[in-house]
Parts: structure tokens; sequence; C-alpha cells
């Protein structure tokens, strides 16, 4: 199955690689989880790729996590900022 192509106007973004590590699994276990190559899922992360709608739903019930918690239409805050709200660094 190959991966969508990258939209320019509408870019899809996600927290794969964040939910992996989160969750200590490699690429390799997550592409066998939801039946692609590694490089699928190492293009999905960069977003040089999107998924299909088929491998998005996929992907989110290996995270038991609804579509809107792994892919979104705008840049996601990270976590730390949601949680403690926005931090600058200095003292």
């Amino acid at each position: 199955m190959s991966p969508v192509r990258r939209g320019k106007d509408l870019p899809i973004y996600n927290r794969l690689q964040v939910l992996r590590a989160e969750r200590g699994l490699s690429r390799t276990q997550l592409a066998e989880a939801v039946e692609v190559n590694p490089q699928t899922i190492g293009a999905l992360e960069r977003g040089d790729h999107y998924p299909s709608l088929d491998l998005a739903f996929r992907i989110c019930a290996v995270f038991g996590l609804p579509v809107e918690a792994v892919f979104s239409r705008t840049p996601f805050q990270p976590l730390s900022e949601q949680v403690y709200g926005s931090w600058t660094g200095r003292g």
C-alpha cells in the first residue's frame, strides 16, 4: 500500500513519533502492527506522506486514541505546554 502524497495547502500534522516513544514502540513494531513498511512510518512522521483514511484508523487503533488525538490540520502544541502552560526557558 503506497502512502498518500503530501498536500501543500492543507498539511496533516501527527504525533506518531511522540506516541511511539511513550509506548516504547520502534518504527518497525508500529509498521508490523498496521501492516506497512517501516519506511512508511518514517515518511509519515516526517510529513513526507500522509496516511490513507484506512491507515490512519489502523494507527489510531494501535494507540487506542481517536483520530484527532493523532492527526490534525493544525500543528500540535507540545504536550508539556498543554499540561504546564507556556514556558520561555528563562529564569
